[in-house]
């Protein structure tokens, strides 16, 4: 049975296929051990329990935020959970994921609304999960024959009501024209009938036959699998299989480090056009290398081989350029890290690429033409004095450097620019921009649309517009760790917040998803903080709430003549209350507006100060003003 699955996936060329061949050719080479994925343990307890923890990013089917908590609650036992668990989890069978899970945990628990209902959903513990069982629960109960049921099952999953109601009545009733005998034949009362007629309706429109969940399983298996057991070179499979996503790439590379698997750099010497394994970590891919295509890394890679290692940078250029590597993509090289380990400083090799590559050419055509050059004639030790000199200048700064590893690979390698606000936007954010990507398996996105959502990053892309009624919004490219993802700002938001809506601001936007079938998700902002900067806050002193409310129309009336970023806070001295006033009476706390409340409240009673800009919820410093 576990074959003809595994073949009946063959035949669908999943990409997750390549991915555990490339993962078990690198494990054999590494460990110089044969790997038969047809014969692993599929019922191996640490495999299992670790996809009961939840971290099978990567793994096939199982790395949706949803998957991955389903898998802790399902916490698998055997490969039949897991096949029950692809099985589940879609619309409408999901409805049923707690009554399995608490079946599953307390099997004293379980009931079946007829006898003859539990041999057919015990090993589901008593939930329809596989349209099988439904056309099992036709024969068995009412009689049905086998090409009969499966009419019924595609007439469920098709949702033809004419159908159904005729079948409804043959499954209870029975129809001895067409021979079948009916539930009541078979001593099930009308009733009880009808409430599994209903059960099975209700599962069937969206339910997986077994042997397709079985086969998902399988392959859902072996994926974590090697992951548990070959982690660097499942990972490495994992990314070149993404290859041309980047934000993929990237969030595949943020779980590696949780792993403690290290991401190199592209390098010539020892890298392949691939992503591939070094020691106990990961080096990059050449083919990612923007402008660096197949032959060309299969160039560098054929001439290591055949000539040696390259040992240094001129070395590398004069080899390479008159073998198909053009200014261009040698510029690109260096730019991703590909050449560090030839000479570590990028800029100097930026600088001198070109007439190092002029010079490389010229020498070429000299000796296609006859010539003799120096380098003909001279030794070793009178070549070393022309060798070329690199420029007297410093390396890039690390952002320099961040900025062309994106340029070049899509993705940073060395480091992130957001690395140090790493803990805070694990701990602020409540969604990653690749949350809101289009998931061809799960035919949607991992956040929900219409939900409210927080997330973090760096502005990376600002387009202003004006609308018809001549007011200005925005469409930002907010970039996190994992990718990007488009936010709208409308009018009212990018006024008041276009101070804080600036290209390489680093922000927290809470807004409203907008999810785009097909496409993914946006976000509609509805509140910014910053992550880098303060902001004000007004505060407003008053000595009771008596006060404050002889005073309240006129103070709103000037605050909203003054509308900005800034939060009003008022603060009642007596009882040492706080209140933060609505987002619509937010300020421009400048001169102008500090004026005209002096004017009304006197001096000592207001106050501006600065805070960090990280919490949407103000703090609670008091007791809060009912």
């Amino acid at each position: 049975m576990l074959t003809v699955f595994i073949t009946y996936h063959y035949f669908l060329g999943l990409r997750t296929l390549t991915v555990i061949q490339d993962a078990v050719e690198m494990a054999e080479k590494n460990t110089g051990t044969a790997i038969d994925m047809m014969s692993i343990d599929y019922n191996d307890k640490a495999v299992l329990d670790y996809i009961g923890t939840g971290k099978t990013d990567g793994v096939f089917q199982l790395e949706s935020a949803g998957m991955k908590s389903f898998m802790k609650e399902l916490s698998p036992h055997n490969l039949e959970d897991i096949i029950a668990g692809i099985a589940l989890y879609r619309p409408g069978p999901m409805d049923f994921i707690p009554k399995y899970i608490e079946g599953k945990n307390h099997y004293e628990r379980v009931t079946y609304r007829c006898p003859q209902l539990e041999p057919i959903l015990k090993a589901t513990h008593g939930c329809i999960v596989y349209q099988e069982q439904v056309m099992q629960i036709v024969r068995d109960l009412a009689g049905y024959s086998l090409g009969r049921s499966d009419l019924v099952r595609r007439a469920m999953s098709k949702k033809k009501g004419d159908v159904m109601a005729r079948e409804r009545k043959n499954f209870v009733e029975g129809n001895p024209e067409e021979h079948i005998a009916g539930c009541i034949a078979n001593g099930i009362d009308r009733e009880t009938a009808e409430a599994i007629f209903d059960d099975m309706t209700d599962f069937a429109k969206y339910a997986f036959n077994k042997s397709h969940a079985a086969a998902y399983a399988v392959v859902s298996y072996q994926t974590a699998y090697l992951k548990y057991y070959y982690p660097v070179e499942f990972m490495a499979a994992l990314m070149t299989s993404v290859m041309d996503h980047p934000a993929k790439v990237a969030a595949y590379i943020y779980e590696c480090k949780q792993m403690g698997i290290s991401v190199l750099p592209p390098d010539v010497n020892e890298g392949e056009g691939h992503f591939s394994v070094s020691g106990r970590n990961i080096r990059y891919g050449m083919n990612a290398i923007k402008g660096i295509g197949k032959p060309v890394t299969d160039t560098i890679a054929q001439t290591r081989r055949e000539n040696g290692p390259f040992t240094s940078f001129q070395d590398f250029v004069e080899r390479m350029v008159n073998a198909g590597v053009n200014k261009r993509a040698l510029e690109n090289m260096i730019k991703a890290g590909a050449l560090d380990t030839l000479w570590p400083n990028r800029r100097q090799m930026v600088i001198s690429h070109e007439q190092l590559a002029d010079q490389a050419q010229a020498e070429k055509k000299k000796s296609f033409s006859g010539q003799i050059s120096l380098f003909d004639i001279a030794n070793e030790e009178e070549k070393a004095v022309f060798q070329a000199k690199m420029p007297d200048v410093e390396d890039f700064d690390r952002q320099s450097r961040l900025e062309f590893e994106k340029e070049v690979l899509g993705v940073y390698i060395s480091g992130h620019p957001l690395d140090e606000y790493r803990d805070i936007l694990s701990r602020k954010t409540s969604a990653k921009t690749s949350d809101f990507l289009w998931d061809e398996e799960l035919q949607g996105t991992t956040v929900a649309d219409d939900s409210k959502q927080v997330i973090g990053g760096m502005i990376t892309g600002l387009q202003v517009k004006i609308t018809r009624q001549e007011k200005r919004m925005a469409f930002l490219t907010l970039e996190d760790m994992f990718g990007t993802v488009e936010v709208i700002v409308f009018p009212r938001q990018y006024e008041k917040y276009r101070d804080l809506l600036q290209e390489d601001e680093k922000l927290l936007i809470q807004g409203k998803v907008q999810v785009d079938e097909e496409k993914g998700g946006k976000l509609i902002l509805e509140n910014v903080r910053s992550l880098t900067r303060t902001s004000k806050e007004l505060w407003l002193q008053f000595r009771n709430f008596e006060d404050y409310r002889k005073q309240q129309e006129q103070i709103h009336q000037i605050l909203l003549s003054h509308e900005g970023a800034s939060p009003v806070k008022i603060y009642l001295s007596e009882t040492r209350q706080m209140k933060t006033l609505p987002l619509k009476y937010n300020v421009t706390a400048d001169e102008a507006l500090l004026d005209r409340l002096q004017t009304v409240m006197g001096e000592n009673n207001i106050r501006v100060t600065e805070k960090c800009l990280t919490d949407f919820a103000g703090g609670r410093l008091m007791r809060s003003i009912t």
